[in-house]
C-alpha cells in the first residue's frame, strides 16, 4: 500500500487558566492577589524527514493533539507549558487546508514548521489589581484551541523523473542506473508507487524517480493519474521512456504524444522542463524502422537515445547526457506560494445582531476576549466584564440596535439582562 495523500486532524494545546488565589499567610493580613499565570499550550510542529517516503503512517492515526498548558497556582506560580507535538512527514510533503490553500512545503530534510500554535495561558488575578480593586477574585481563562483539518500531499523530490506508458521498461532502467531494487515483471502496473534511486556517475550524484505508468486520461484522473502525475511536478528533467519496438501493438510515436499531452494538460508549466527520450527495446523487431520514424518527427526537438536496457546498451550515453543537462540547470526550488495560516487572528471587532424582538447577540473577535475573563458567579469579575463592554463601545452599540432595559443579551456562552 502506498499513500501519498491523506486528511488528518490536528489540535494544539489549550492554554492553562490563570489562578485567582489571594495570598494568605500568618501575621500577613490583606496579602493581596498572588495567582500565577496559566501555561501556554503545546504547538503542532511538522518535521520533514528523508527517512520516510510515504504517508502510510497516517492511514491508521488521523488525530493529533498537543499537550495542554497547566493552570497557574498560588504564590505567583506559573503553570507548566504544554509539550509541543512533532509530526514527522516525508521530505516533499505539502501541507494544505481543507480548501486546498498551502500552509507549508516540507522541502528539505530536518525542516520544521509550526503549523498550529498552542493557546496562550490565562493571566492570574494579580494582573487585574488596581488602586480601587486591590484583591480581584477573578482571573483569565487560557485560550481554548480548536481542532483543524489539514491535507498532507506528498510530491516526490527528485532530479530526474522517468515517465511513459506501463511496461515500457522504466523500472528496469532505474535498477540499471541506480541502487534501487524496484519490482520488475512483464505486466502492466507492476509499479504502483514512485521508486527512488540514487545515481552515481563519476563524481556526480543525482536522484531518479520511477513514476508509475501513465495512461490516456491520466490528467483527468484515469487509472491512478493524479496520484502519479503529482510526483513529476518537482523534477528538473523528465526522461520519457518509449517502447520503440511497439511490442504492445501500439505505435511508439502515438504513445509519446499521448503521454506528453497528459503531462502538459495536468500542469502546463512542465513544458519548460527539459525532456530526454529513451527509445527502449532496440533489440526487438521493428525497433530500427520505428526509431527512424521517431527521429524524423521528434529528433529536432528532443534528444533521443536508443537503448536496450536489459543489456545496458545506451545507459552510458543517457547518464552522460543527464549530467550535462543537470549541470546547466539551477537547483530545484520549493513551491512558490503565499502561505496561509491556520491561526485565527485575535481582534476586538464586534457587531450586534437582533435575533428576535428583545433578544440581541454580540458576535466577533471581542466575544472570545471578553468571555475568557468572566466568571458570572463572581461579582468582581462581572463588574470588570461590564466596564470592558462599556470601554469597547458594546453598550452604546446595543442601545443603537434598540436594546432596552430587561432585554436579553447573548455574548458567547454568557446570557444576561440588559440594564441601561
Amino acid at each position: 500500500m502506498f499513500i501519498d495523500k491523506v486528511k488528518i486532524f490536528i489540535k494544539s494545546g489549550n492554554g492553562g487558566n490563570g489562578s485567582a488565589s489571594l495570598h494568605t499567610e500568618k501575621y500577613v493580613p490583606n496579602g493581596g492577589p498572588d495567582g500565577g499565570d496559566g501555561g501556554k499550550g503545546g504547538d503542532i510542529v511538522f518535521v520533514a524527514t528523508s527517512a520516510e517516503n510515504t504517508l502510510n503512517a497516517f492511514h491508521f492515526q488521523k488525530h493529533f493533539r498537543a499537550e495542554n498548558g497547566e493552570n497557574g497556582a498560588k504564590k505567583n506560580c506559573y503553570g507548566k507549558c504544554g509539550a509541543d507535538l512533532e509530526i514527522k512527514v516525508p521530505v516533499g510533503t505539502v501541507i494544505k487546508t481543507a480548501d486546498g490553500d498551502i500552509v507549508a512545503d516540507m522541502y528539505y530534510d530536518g525542516q520544521r514548521e509550526v503549523v498550529l500554535k498552542g493557546g496562550r495561558g490565562g493571566r492570574g488575578n494579580r494582573h487585574f489589581a488596581t488602586s480601587r480593586r486591590r484583591s480581584p477574585s477573578f482571573a483569565e481563562h487560557g485560550v481554548k484551541t480548536e481542532e483543524k483539518e489539514v491535507v498532507l500531499e506528498l510530491k516526490t523530490i527528485a532530479d530526474v523523473g522517468l515517465v511513459g506508458f506501463p511496461n515500457v521498461g522504466k523500472s528496469t532502467l532505474l535498477s540499471v542506473v541506480s541502487d534501487a531494487k524496484p519490482k520488475i515483471a512483464n505486466y502492466h502496473f507492476t509499479t504502483l508507487s514512485p521508486n527512488l534511486g540514487v545515481v552515481s556517475y563519476y563524481d556526480k550524484t543525482f536522484v531518479v524517480a520511477d513514476i508509475p505508468g501513465l495512461i490516456e486520461g491520466a490528467s483527468e484522473g484515469a487509472g491512478l493519474g493524479h496520484s502519479f502525475l503529482r510526483h513529476i511536478e518537482r523534477t528538473r528533467v523528465l526522461v520519457h521512456v518509449v517502447d520503440i519496438s511497439g511490442s504492445e501493438q501500439r505505435d511508439p510515436l502515438e504513445d509519446f504524444q499521448l503521454i506528453n499531452n497528459e503531462i502538459f494538460r495536468y500542469d502546463e508549466s512542465l513544458k519548460s522542463v527539459p525532456m530526454i527520450v529513451v527509445a527502449n527495446k532496440m533489440d526487438m523487431p521493428e525497433a530500427e524502422e520505428n526509431l527512424k520514424r521517431f527521429e524524423k518527427k521528434y529528433g529536432k526537438k528532443y534528444t533521443v537515445i536508443p537503448m536496450t536496457t536489459i543489456i545496458h546498451e545506451g545507459v552510458e550515453q543517457l547518464l552522460k547526457t543527464l549530467v550535462e543537462v543537470l549541470d546547466k540547470l539551477p537547483p530545484a526550488q520549493p513551491l512558490q506560494f503565499t502561505p496561509v495560516s491556520l491561526e485565527e487572528e485575535e481582534s476586538d471587532d464586534f457587531s450586534v445582531e437582533m435575533l428576535q424582538q428583545g433578544v440581541f447577540e454580540v458576535v466577533g473577535g471581542l466575544v472570545k476576549i471578553l468571555t475568557r475573563k468572566v466568571n458570572m458567579d463572581d461579582y468582581d469579575s462581572f463588574g470588570y466584564f461590564q466596564r470592558v463592554m462599556k470601554e469597547k463601545g458594546v453598550i452604546d452599540s446595543l442601545r443603537k440596535a434598540g436594546a432596552k432595559d430587561g432585554d436579553t443579551v447573548i455574548i458567547g456562552d454568557i446570557e444576561f439582562d440588559f440594564v441601561d
